[in-house]
């Protein structure tokens, strides 16, 4: 009972947002004053998502097995160049311009190019969403490492600390809050280049899904999809700020 109260206290101005939108919907499409070929009534958008609710799960699935390896490839790029870099002036000196011109190249330009010089469909999907993601963490881990206290590298070196040890019992700990706050945020926008890659190549997933409706014409699906995968985000973005607040219950935040 204290959680449910806990809840609502904390999120009752975003419950209220999300249902006056619900509603605003449900009026727009009833009296019809926009396309109800692509804006159907919610009676049919709630009649599409409860019939294809197996499909979307099933769909779901085949793209958490595509983003989950991509996430975990670009924390460890971004964390062991990001350390390097960090740590280190004179590369840092030498890769940031280089890095920070790689990274205001948008992903979606090169999935052209991607898509044709990749050996499978899986590995230049894989290849756009890591590319996508991997540079807000990495900045991050180079900033984290960088405005780490100088007096925790002193006692380190008093404790005669190096090498992986240093690493992982001073440095990585340290610079965990910046970190863990870019690789949340890359999260967010890993789902775009993922939907991306799956319409374009995959045979599954949650943007194979949302593509295929929309060629069909069905778009009572479409919003079904769209519905399905801002709850999927929500759940997940979730499950990780639960899971940073609880590796950084030591900070003031």
């Amino acid at each position: 009972m204290k959680t449910i109260k806990g809840f609502v206290k904390k999120y009752w101005i975003t419950v209220l947002i999300f249902a006056g939108l619900v509603l605003l919907y449900y009026y727009v499409a009833d009296v019809k004053m926009l396309n109800p070929y692509l804006f159907p009534t919610t009676e049919k958008i709630a009649a599409a998502f409860e019939s294809n609710k197996e499909v979307m799960l099933t769909n779901m699935l085949a793209s958490f097995k595509l983003l989950i390896p991509s996430v975990f490839l670009s924390l460890v790029i971004a964390v062991i160049f990001g350390t390097i870099m960090g740590l280190n002036k004179k590369i840092r000196e030498a890769l940031h311009p280089v890095i920070y011109a790689f990274s205001v190249i948008p992903s979606i330009l090169l999935s052209p190019f991607v898509l044709l010089l990749s050996p499978t469909l899986l590995s230049a999907s894989i290849f756009l969403v890591v590319y996508n993601i991997v540079w807000a963490t990495l900045f991050a881990t180079i900033t984290g490492i960088m405005t780490i206290d100088k007096r925790y590298l002193d006692k380190a070196a008093t404790l005669e600390l190096t090498g992986v040890k240093r690493f992982m019992k001073v440095i990585l700990p340290a610079a965990s809050p910046s970190i863990l706050a870019g690789f949340v945020n890359s999260l967010r926008s890993s789902f775009v280049m993922l939907v991306y890659a799956e319409m374009y190549g995959a045979s599954h997933g949650l943007g194979f899904y949302v593509k295929r409706y929309s060629t069909l014409g069905l778009y009572q699906k479409v919003w079904g999809g769209f519905i399905f995968m801002v709850l999927v985000l929500v759940v997940v973005m979730t499950f990780f700020e639960k899971i940073k607040n609880r590796m950084l219950k030591w900070t003031i935040n």
